[in-house]
């Protein structure tokens, strides 16, 4: 494993031959709370990530033992002015948009506190592993604002348009065992073994091909929502964006020949 900082707060690790990168949110005096220092950081290291052709998943982590991340720096914005607000937001974008858009696939290890701002990070990403500890939810409208990082968008993907109204209106916490049942975290496992479970699905995932797993995610994103006229279209282009790959190639020579496939990536 291998460490580089991003600014003081985020690191990025890279596991399985680079192929599985953590992006570690570590500003453990503060929960990570995001700042818009620290949304800045996010967004920097998740665009190096995006441009990184070695980086097949990417797992989000916390340093903090009781925390994933507690959402917005309500200290910094006590002191904002509008302006100020003003000139955070497109910082603030840019860390949640920078997560929903990496072309890989993504998973959230989660553990502690995941509310607000931070749950919405979790919920940026495709697959959200939570251990017992868990605590999520948007509860935005208790300090005056609405979730604003993806939040009314992404949750009701997940829970749908009901529930994610009662959950984003009663502002309410949700723990573990019932966020599993509910949808709002994918995989419940035992007290301190998030980090360990993400990153080992991580490495599963990983070892599929590079070119087939940014086209799946791709079909995914933009044939959710769609009818299933247009979303099998969307399917039809991702196919055809692997189909004449090298990976592609590779897979049915590995396959036939019973082997590991050693992936191009192209």
């Amino acid at each position: 494993m291998s460490e580089r900082r991003i600014g003081e707060w985020i690191a990025i690790r890279t596991h399985e031959n680079g192929h599985v990168a953590e992006l570690v949110l570590d500003r453990p005096k503060a929960m990570n709370a995001v700042s818009t220092e620290m949304g800045r950081l996010i967004g920097q290291a998740t665009a190096e990530l995006a441009a990184d052709r070695d980086v097949r998943v990417v797992v989000i982590t916390s340093t903090h033992e009781r925390a994933f991340c507690v959402g917005a720096d309500l200290k910094e914005r006590n002191s904002f002015t509008d302006a100020d607000l003003v000139r955070q937001r497109p910082h603030a974008r840019a860390c949640y948009t920078g997560v929903l858009e990496l072309p890989m696939p993504t998973v959230a290890a989660v553990h502690g506190f995941a509310l607000g701002g931070g749950y919405e990070l979790a919920l940026s990403c495709d697959v959200i592993v939570a251990d017992r500890t868990a605590v999520v939810g948007l509860p935005e409208v208790s300090v005056g604002v609405i979730p604003g990082g993806g939040g009314t968008q992404l949750l009701p993907r997940r829970v749908g348009a009901a529930r994610a109204a009662e959950l984003i209106f009663s502002a309410r916490r949700v723990e573990a065992a019932e966020a599993r049942e509910l949808g709002m975290v994918d995989l419940l496992v035992d007290e301190g073994r998030d980090r360990a479970e993400a990153l080992a699905l991580a490495a599963r995932i990983a070892g599929n091909s590079p070119v087939g797993l940014r086209a799946a995610k791709r079909a995914l994103r933009l044939g959710h929502g769609l009818d299933l006229r247009a979303g099998l279209e969307v399917e039809d282009a991702a196919w055809r964006s692997v189909a004449f790959s090298g990976d592609r190639a590779e897979g049915v020579a590995a396959f036939n020949e019973k082997r590991k496939p050693d992936w191009p990536g192209e």
